[in-house]
């Protein structure tokens, strides 16, 4: 089969490779119908992710077709469509046990990090079971796609544990496809107010497409003095920080008001400057994390119902085995206005 396979920082080679096979009883063959690119999967081309190693499969997102089953998946059969989770559970850890996903001690984010991912033809998915989920009738490819990471992600690490309330001011500081995901998402809770912060124009300009109330350009406004006009001086109730820089960070530290809250989504491949003489006396709440997606299921049902529709995150469309060229597309986003892209492996 063929796979794009990372070889060090800036390497990344759309390759032939042994098509995956059953380890344990517990795994899943499925093959590869739509898949996608993570911003995450940018830091590890980036070198931040030093856990992947030369010779891995990249991508942890995709929605495919079950090829073959271990003994013991009871869930799953040869032929059923399915949508694969970022996150890998074993269901019966204590991290499972509290929902604490992310942290299963056979799985997490292994996916395209710790074993071979998603961005090929077939993909082996370990625990199979708790893994995966159908994908129902009636739900089209392009959302379900949308499940397997960003809108869990930007919901879960950004307005759940964000807090988001009824009324509330929320800003979301970066407008990629976790910052949608979140502005998709926080409007479950019926804030207020909806702030996006971008450089990019015409991802400010979408994002008031999709339900932002307001929109500020750091490259043109004074984040904290905007905000300042906006809120009466107060702050934002909620700063959800979704880029994983210096600078995206240190807004949120700016625009926080007294008892909000900071959730940090971004992958940080770097240390960050946290301005504690400043935020210690404001009673605020920094929260970060890796999605535990925890709440697919409900997420699901509401893509189902067309209460949230992720699928117009998407904006650019390529045969699988044009992946390279994808990157290079999705690295450049501002200029080539992308958003989310689908691969198809026809």
């Amino acid at each position: 089969m063929k796979a794009l396979v990372y070889h060090g920082p800036s390497n990344a080679k759309w390759e032939e490779k042994q098509q995956p096979k059953l380890l344990k009883p517990s795994d899943a063959i499925v093959r590869i119908v739509k898949t996608t690119i993570c911003g995450t999967d940018l830091h590890i081309l980036k070198g931040d992710v030093p856990a992947v190693t030369d010779g891995r499969t990249l991508g942890h997102e995709g929605i495919g077709i079950i090829e073959e089953v271990g003994a013991s998946v009871q869930q799953f059969k040869k032929g059923d469509k399915v949508i694969i989770s970022c996150i890998t559970s074993c269901g019966s850890c204590s991290y499972c046990k509290k929902s604490l996903y992310a942290h299963c001690k056979d799985g997490g984010w292994i996916l395209g990090h710790k074993i071979d991912g998603t961005q090929a033809e077939y993909v082996r998915i370990p625990h199979a079971d708790n893994s995966l989920y159908h994908l129902p009738e009636g739900l089209d490819e392009e959302s379900a796609l949308m499940l397997s990471d960003i809108l869990p992600t930007g919901f879960e690490i950004g307005v759940l544990n964000g807090q988001v309330q009824p009324g509330q001011t929320v800003a979301i500081v970066g407008a990629g496809p976790i910052g949608m995901a979140a502005l998709l998402t926080a409007q479950f809770y019926a804030p207020g107010r909806i702030i996006m912060v971008d450089t990019d124009e015409s991802r400010l300009e979408t994002a008031k497409r999709f339900g932002a109330t307001d929109i500020i350009n750091p490259a043109k406004q004074d984040v904290k003095s905007v905000i300042d006009q906006l809120t009466d001086g107060v702050g934002v109730d909620v700063a959800i920080e979704c880029v994983g820089v210096e600078p995206t960070f240190a807004i949120c530290q700016q625009i926080i008001a007294p008892g909000g809250h900071i959730a940090n989504v971004g992958v940080h491949g770097k240390s960050v400057e946290l301005h504690l003489e400043d935020l210690w006396i404001k009673n605020i709440t920094l929260t970060t994390g890796l999605v535990n997606t925890s709440s697919t299921p409900m997420l699901l049902k509401s893509c189902c119902a067309k209460t949230i529709e992720p699928n117009k995150l998407v904006t650019h469309h390529f045969a699988l085995s044009d992946i390279e060229e994808a990157y290079k597309v999705f690295g450049h986003a501002a200029q080539e206005k992308a958003m989310k892209v689908v691969l198809s492996n026809s």
